[in-house]
Parts: structure tokens; C-alpha cells; sequence
């Protein structure tokens, strides 16, 4: 059986049950570590490629072992699972605590100490920006770029510099700009890739020639004939989902990128395109 990463924990439970567990023994000559100074001195020692080769050989199949970064923040990788499951062995064994994902993760991370440095110093130079936000102050030089270094220490605030403006026909936009369309249509029925063209034609005076969705390309003026034409006449989620992938249940939104003629016919830049769709 091959291993993949795969969220069903049913096909996980299913991968160990196959697994034959060897009956334990004690190898003779093993010296255990008492003191800090014993652990320091054998920690540099080499990997026991025998131990190594028992493991692979207990899991049925042919198998490829690699390093793997340790990510705790990343649920799907299911480190944190295998280290709080391992910790909460060696503590039954030994009549310790145990401890949930939760606390597992704030060791491992080394959180609490992070809280009480860096981190509480930016997220509060971070809310002091905020105040200002919700106060919905105008003037750009009240706000505040902030520079830090503990160790130094160094603390420097400067002024931000405005976002710099461009231009498409006679309307100006920066990088923070974008065009936000709803997917339904006065009839209710969703709007087609046409209706996207004859939208921004009509609206904006722009002639789309490209459209894409992150990586993948779902319009463009050089794509064959029959394929563009089938393409137009397909609802946009459908057009998505028929050049990239699944659209997972918690996106609502698309961000699509647009390459334009504007009224004189030459290529322009425009903001991207946020689609609401659910």
C-alpha cells in the first residue's frame, strides 16, 4: 500500500491497522543516558542503520524515507498529532499528565515566551495603526511605519509613502483599487464569460483580450476558435472549475487578472477583479 498525505483519517486508521507490530526486546549493551553531560556526548553519535531499516521493513510495501521540516501550525500534515499521540504514551507509561493538541502545540512552538517579546510589541504598534483607521484618518503622514530590533535595541518610525497612482482612459487607480462584481444577473442566472467582456466593454470602455485565475489561463483572444466560443457562453464558476480544479466549500470569491485595450486600442493596466459568487 503507498502512503500519500491525505486528510481521511478512516484511510489512515485502515494504513496502521495494516501494519505488523513486532513483539518488543530489550537489546542487551544499550547504555542509557543519566546526566546532561552523557546526553550532550551521544547526541552527535551516528544514526543506527539497522534501527532505521526496521522501521521501513515494518511498513508493508515499498517505501521511499526522507526528512520531513516540522510544521506545527500546519494541520494536515499531522505532526502535531504524531507528537501529542507519542508524548501521551510516554506519559501514561510513566503516570505524567497528559497533555491535549493545544498545550502540546504551545510547547512545541515555544509560544509563551514569544508573547511576552516581539510578538506583544508588534501587534501593539500593530493596534495603534488600527485606532487610527477606525478614527478613518485622511491625512497619510498620520500614520506610522514601525522599525524594531530587541537586541539592539533600535526603535524608528517613518512616514509611509502614498501608493502610486496609474492610469486606464481618464480614471485613476492605485494598487489597493479593484473591480468587485456579483455573480448573479438581474434574472438570477449566473454571469457567463461574456457577459464579463460585454460588461467591462460597456461599462469601462475596456476590450478584455485575457483573463486568469491565479496559474490558469480561463480567456484569451489567441486560444482556438472553438474553444474560446464554447468558453463564453460557460458561467464563470463553471469556466474555473473546468481549467483549474475543485473550488473548495469555503472560497466565496474569485481574483481574477485582466489584460485590456483601452479607448485608443493599446494595452492598459487595470486593477484585478474580485467575483463574488456565493
Amino acid at each position: 500500500m503507498s502512503f500519500s498525505a491525505n486528510d481521511d483519517r478512516k484511510y489512515i486508521h485502515d494504513v496502521v491497522c495494516e501494519v505488523q507490530l513486532v513483539k518488543f526486546e530489550p537489546t542487551s549493551g544499550v547504555k542509557i543516558d543519566t546526566t546532561e553531560a552523557e546526553a550532550a556526548a551521544s547526541s552527535g553519535a551516528a544514526t543506527d542503520e539497522k534501527e532505521l531499516q526496521q522501521v521501513a521493513d515494518s511498513i508493508p510495501g515499498p517505501v521511499t524515507m526522507y526528512p520531513e521540516e516540522f510544521e506545527k501550525d500546519d494541520d494536515t500534515n499531522y505532526h502535531m498529532d504524531f507528537i501529542v499521540s507519542a508524548s501521551n504514551l510516554r506519559a501514561t507509561n510513566y503516570g505524567i499528565t497528559l497533555a491535549d493538541k493545544h498545550q502540546s502545540k504551545l510547547i512545541a512552538g515555544r509560544i509563551i515566551p514569544a508573547i511576552a517579546t516581539t510578538t506583544s510589541l508588534v501587534v501593539g504598534l500593530v493596534c495603534l495603526e488600527m485606532y487610527k483607521l477606525i478614527n478613518k484618518c485622511e491625512k497619510i503622514d498620520t500614520y506610522k511605519n514601525g522599525f524594531i530590533n530587541l537586541a539592539l535595541p533600535f526603535f524608528a518610525f517613518t512616514e509611509p509613502v502614498p501608493a502610486p497612482k496609474k492610469k486606464y482612459n481618464d480614471k485613476e487607480f492605485n494598487l489597493w483599487d479593484r473591480f468587485e462584481l456579483d455573480s448573479k444577473k438581474e434574472d438570477g442566472s449566473e454571469m457567463t464569460l461574456q457577459d464579463l467582456i460585454d460588461h467591462f466593454k460597456n461599462t469601462h470602455k475596456l476590450e478584455i483580450t485575457m483573463v486568469t485565475q491565479g496559474v490558469s489561463m480561463l480567456y484569451s483572444f489567441f486560444m482556438q476558435a472553438e474553444e474560446r466560443k464554447e468558453r463564453l457562453t460557460m458561467p464563470l464558476t463553471e469556466v474555473v472549475q473546468k481549467v483549474s480544479k475543485k473550488i473548495p466549500s469555503y472560497v466565496n470569491n474569485f481574483v481574477f487578472e485582466i489584460c485590456c485595450d483601452g479607448e485608443d486600442g493599446e494595452d492598459v493596466e487595470v486593477p484585478y477583479i474580485k467575483y463574488k459568487f456565493r
